[in-house]
């Protein structure tokens, strides 16, 4: 009997490396980047997200990864006064406030952070998002988020795949000779960019599929590869169930099965095995009990509080700094009212 298939499997790379909890993970991108960011945060990987906030073109990308490399920090003059609040063109609008000296401390402070950081991390995953920028007519420099300026005050074109390629051909080599073990790992974001149309957002997808065939051919898939979170969204997931009730993002469920496939193609073994473990700390830290003061949540709560010792022990590197407190706190807390009795 022929089984009948419900869906197109798409077929995943092989990964020479995965990625574990003993290794560093830098995400550049979109805001589907942080998606799986996210996720790898929750779950207490090494990483670091977004340090300018989410970045929607390949330009912006580049031009943040060289900013980390050049160990660059922003001064007043790169930034823009606009409703009451003091921006760069460079970031996201998080990171601006009505306090000029502000702005720069939140900027500077994670740069510096972001720029050691990306020296020794193992893996940078860049997700792109959109093949269109908007540049800034007084500088012409590409702008990363426009702030609400007035849109005359741009230009807006879309980058081709040449462009991307060369801006990339030029860019990588500074960051493996750097950190020459870096891995890097493209993909493209299953978010759709509706603005233009249906017809404009698959040139430009293309666009940036084709770039980054490109510069994996040139490199090869041991310094970088691709991982196919757009194909899987628009083959495997082909229905609307899988979007956000806008029908443009993905939804929680999209999203975990592309993780899953993530996690499943690019962590190691034992990084999966671990994850088991710190989920029952993640589960009993947002555990609530019935009934607070009794004797069963204090054993609880004792047995939690060995299971991170133990954990921190055998991984240093972990942090459970905020479940180890949680369960400190509620154990004294509760155990004091016990001998009150």
């Amino acid at each position: 009997m022929v089984k009948t298939k419900f869906q197109t499997v798409v077929e995943i790379p092989s990964y020479n490396r995965k990625t574990s909890y003993s290794k560093k993970n830098v995400f550049l991108g979109s805001c589907f980047t942080e998606n799986v960011g996210n996720k790898m945060a929750d779950l207490k990987y090494n990483v670091d997200i977004n340090p300018f906030g989410i970045l929607y073109n390949p330009a912006s990308v580049a031009n943040g990864i060289n900013i980390l490399l050049e160990e660059l920090q922003i001064d007043e003059k790169e930034l823009v006064h606009h409703n009451g609040l003091w921006h760069s063109f460079f970031h996201h609008g998080k990171f601006s406030d009505s306090d000029k000296n502000k702005t720069l401390e939140n900027i500077n402070s994670r740069l510096r952070f972001s720029s050691e950081y990306l020296k020794s991390t193992d893996f940078l995953f860049v997700t792109f998002g959109t093949a269109w920028i908007f540049e800034y007519k007084k500088t012409g420099e590409v702008v990363s988020n426009c702030h609400k300026i007035p849109a005359a005050e741009f230009g807006r074109r879309r980058l081709n795949p040449e462009e991307i390629e060369n801006k990339y051909l030029q860019l990588l080599p500074k960051v493996w000779e750097q950190n020459p073990d870096c891995k890097i790992i493209f993909t493209v974001s299953p978010v759709r960019h509706w603005k233009d149309g249906a017809v404009e957002n698959q040139r430009s997808k293309a666009t940036l599929i084709l770039a980054i065939d490109s510069i994996i051919r040139k490199f090869g898939t041991e310094k970088c590869n691709y991982f196919p979170s757009y194909e899987i969204m628009m083959d495997e997931l082909r229905d609307y169930r899988f979007y956000a009730d806008d029908m443009i993002h993905v939804s929680e469920v999209g999203i975990d099965h592309i993780w899953n496939l993530f996690e499943e193609n690019l962590i190691d073994e034992n990084s999966k095995f671990l994850k088991n473990r710190i989920q029952k700390i993640k589960k009993a830290f947002l555990h609530r009990p019935y009934n607070r003061v009794s004797k069963e949540y204090l054993d609880f709560l004792n047995t939690a509080l060995k299971q991170v010792k133990e954990l921190q022990k055998e991984f240093p590197n972990l942090n459970f700094e905020l479940e180890k407190n949680h369960f400190k706190v509620e154990f004294d807390e509760i155990k004091k009212k016990f001998e009150q009795f």
